[in-house]
């Protein structure tokens, strides 16, 4: 099995040159190399991953191979972005928690939010896993401001 050594893609038996690279020549004196099938995640699972916690969003963002994919960068960033999110909320639920009366309401809705957070965490894996770019409203319109253009 032969694959571009430019943009990675399989080359069919036979050619001098990737078809998906717009005719790049090959290494190695124009002719095709057969190579290994490259190790690692593909881009949908990378991309579900990156929500899991945000170590593996940040890793994405660091480690070569994935960091120069639009599509998990946009996902590790949204996941980021969604992290912080929850911070906020979390000491905003502190701060407002301090005052005694209010403090037995914000309990069952805090429950409500978090369990809210999590639908949303699970629903933008499946997404991702799917090769969607699902954006949330605020936080995915950042993300894909900082994923880069297409």
């Amino acid at each position: 099995m032969a694959f571009c050594p430019n943009c990675g893609s399989q080359i069919p038996a036979g050619a001098t040159s990737c078809p998906a690279c717009a005719g790049a020549a090959a290494s190695g004196g124009g002719t095709v190399v057969a190579t290994a099938a490259p190790s690692g995640l593909t881009d949908n699972v990378a991309g579900a991953l990156a929500y899991f916690t945000i170590i593996p969003a940040i890793i994405f963002l660091v480690l070569e191979p994935y960091n120069r994919k639009r599509f998990i960068r946009f996902h590790a960033f949204q996941c980021l972005f969604l992290f912080a999110a929850c911070i906020a909320i979390g000491i905003a639920f502190m701060i407002v928690g301090m005052i005694p009366v209010v403090n037995l309401l914000l309990i069952p809705i805090s429950v409500l939010v978090w369990l809210g957070v999590l639908v949303v965490v699970i629903i933008c894996m499946l997404k991702a896993y799917q090769n969607q770019m699902f954006k949330l409203p605020v936080i995915g319109d950042m993300a894909e401001k900082q994923a880069g253009p297409a």
